[in-house]
């Protein structure tokens, strides 16, 4: 199976190149703007016709696209994640390849969503910035390119390779500068999000399986357990032994205390949120995943602890 995979130097394109190639009945070409990819090429700037001709003469069976833009303004993200997209679907179209289409999405197209619930595939979107807007229009066009396509709805990665200005990268670098220096107490914001943290080589193996599917349509990709961001740091207090105080200023007061996996009381649910987490979904985010094991036969199988283990061992490095 020859697959194109682009984005193969990204955060989750290059965990999902190494799911790829670890298939010997894969055959992998990695098409993007950096100078180690087979070819180079800027879908934001490129035109369909000379991506068509490039389809035409390698003839891939599966196109895997993982490019795209988390920051950046709005002008930006439309341009990454939005044009380039189209570009992608016209290429495709005008091919005579006929290659099946994996659209990595992200659960920050749903937007905001009640506090207890799970958001299934067939949720209203209602993106809450220019980040989920722009790849919900993505999604749009995917859906509407009348293309052999499926979109895999990422809801928050976490794992190796976890961007140092992600939430959970900032945590991590939190946590290491107050070891650096024998901080024996460490302030933390903005923890009262609860999101659905799914590992990045779970969500590459979720990737390979829809290569392999004839599933179409939108498919959720998550955990399906929401976590509270300051469960997560005191687990990570814990990976780290990091033996001082976490506070959180804008929670209750006290020492955190890990509770990863407990179930949510509904004073829980309703704990409010001083300081918005950046992906505009408000203070909770579930992802409902049974359509991914019903169609993919696909289940997460990494939990958070060793998710965030890697991610304290990258930063762990650094001291």
């Amino acid at each position: 199976m020859r697959v194109l995979l682009i984005g193969a130097n990204g955060y989750l394109g290059r965990f999902v190149a190494d799911r790829l190639l670890a298939d010997p009945a894969v055959q992998l070409t990695a098409l993007g703007r950096g100078d180690d990819a087979d070819v180079r090429f800027d879908l934001a700037s490129g035109s369909p016709g000379a991506l068509t001709r490039f389809l035409d003469a390698v003839h891939p069976g599966v196109v895997v696209n993982c490019a795209g833009a988390t920051r950046g303004g709005a002008r930006e993200l439309t341009r990454h994640n939005t044009v380039a997209v189209a570009t992608v679907c016209e290429a495709l179209r005008r091919s005579g390849c006929g290659a099946r289409l994996v659209q990595i999405g992200c659960g920050a197209e749903y937007g905001p969503s009640q506090p207890g619930s799970s958001t299934a595939e067939d949720a209203v979107p209602r993106p809450g910035g220019p980040y989920g807007v722009s790849k919900l229009a993505a999604t749009e066009l995917v859906l509407g390119s009348g293309l052999d396509a499926v979109v895999l709805r990422v809801f928050s990665p976490a794992g190796p390779g976890t961007p140092a200005g992600s939430p959970l990268g900032r945590l991590a670098e939190g946590m290491r500068r107050a070891m650096q220096s024998g901080d024996g107490e460490l302030k933390l914001g903005g923890l009262g999000a609860q999101r659905d943290f799914v590992d990045v080589r779970d969500v590459a193996r979720a990737v390979h399986a829809a290569s392999l599917s004839a599933a179409q349509g939108v498919i959720n990709i998550g955990s399906g357990r929401a976590v509270r961001l300051r469960d997560a740091a005191a687990v990570l207090a814990r990976v780290a032994g990091y033996g001082g105080a976490l506070h959180e200023l804008d929670g209750p007061p006290g020492p955190l205390r890990a509770s990863i996996g407990h179930p949510r009381s509904e004073s829980d649910h309703a704990a409010p949120v001083a300081y918005p987490y950046p992906d505009g979904c408000g203070s909770w985010q579930q992802a409902d995943v049974r359509t991914a094991r019903d169609r993919l036969g696909w289940r997460p199988r990494i939990n958070l602890e060793e998710s965030l283990a890697d991610i304290w061992m990258e930063a762990a490095c650094r001291i």
